[in-house]
């Protein structure tokens, strides 16, 4: 198995997380097969998850994904201590939409109640969900300082941000870790040079979306490039397409989501999964249509 730093002088964790989100939204599955897979995933070996406070269908149960979790791990007989858990603010969801609040009175509310629905006195990983078009960057991230001052937070990290954004929030706030989508569909994480960025300041870059997310992942099976490649290693499109991203940096981890244990436990398994210089050369020459 790989393990990789959760950013500078933090921790190692397995370089696959799990990113519970489809757990708590629309078709997410009974209580019961989503504490399941949560527990097939640490059974495996992962040892970072990533929640959201606004993981679930509506504004009416706010922190859904996160009081599953602590239930789970509630439940489980493993070592409480190697787990690291992610969770986020800046998000609402009212009638169901997403929509932002980067505001800090709307954070320091989220992070307590966050602390409530996970059932812990410090959330390991904090991570500012989206930058606020209506809030100034630097002040919805100085409020994610103040809460880690309080003693509230132990990491913090960003999602879905810019170069300039990383820079900016760096010069006030320890940041460990970036969290952007990342995959054969969508490389702007590389094309924009956040990796690089990542790379050259010790900060963890944490690939959401992973296969494409959605539909798209419906499209690997069939892809021309993936088929012959995932055959030679007896594996799936699905788990070439997860070595591909990680092994775009040593600083990749990648954060896969999963309805079920069955697809819980193949996304653990990646990590052995070495792909050749020529193998990499072809995805990354592949057509990855999102249409």
């Amino acid at each position: 198995m790989k393990y990789r730093a959760l950013g500078s002088d933090t921790r190692l964790v397995l370089s696959v997380g799990y990113g519970g989100m489809h757990l708590s939204i629309v078709d997410r599955p009974d209580e019961a097969t989503a504490i399941d897979t949560i527990h097939a995933s640490l059974n495996h070996g992962v040892t970072l998850i990533d929640t959201a406070d606004v993981y679930c269908l509506d504004h009416t149960e706010i922190g859904h994904n996160e009081r599953l979790l602590a239930k789970a791990l509630s439940r489980w007989s493993g070592d409480h201590d190697s787990i690291t858990v992610a969770t986020k603010a800046g998000l609402v969801r009212p009638e169901g939409r997403w929509d932002y609040d980067g505001s800090p009175e709307h954070i320091r509310s989220a992070c307590d109640a966050s602390l409530k629905a996970l059932n812990v006195d410090c959330i390991d990983l904090y991570q500012f969900h989206a930058p606020d078009p209506n809030v100034p960057f630097i002040e919805s991230v100085g409020v994610f300082r103040e809460l880690q001052n309080a003693g509230k937070v132990r990491w913090l990290g960003l999602s879905n941000v810019s170069v300039a954004q990383i820079e900016e929030a760096a010069a006030v706030a320890d940041i460990k870790t970036v969290q952007n989508r990342l995959s054969p569909f969508f490389r702007e994480a590389i094309c924009d040079g956040v990796i690089e960025y990542c790379d050259e300041n010790g900060i963890a870059f944490l690939a959401y979306s992973p296969v494409g997310g959605g539909r798209l992942n419906k499209k690997l099976p069939g892809h021309p490039v993936l088929g012959p490649i995932a055959g030679a290693h007896g594996t799936t499109p699905h788990a070439i397409v997860l070595a591909w991203v990680l092994a775009q940096s040593p600083s990749v981890i990648i954060i896969p989501a999963a309805r079920s244990s069955e697809n819980a436990i193949n996304s653990s398994t990646v990590t052995d999964v070495e792909l050749t210089s020529d193998e990499m050369t072809a995805i990354d020459e592949a057509e990855f249509s999102i249409r």
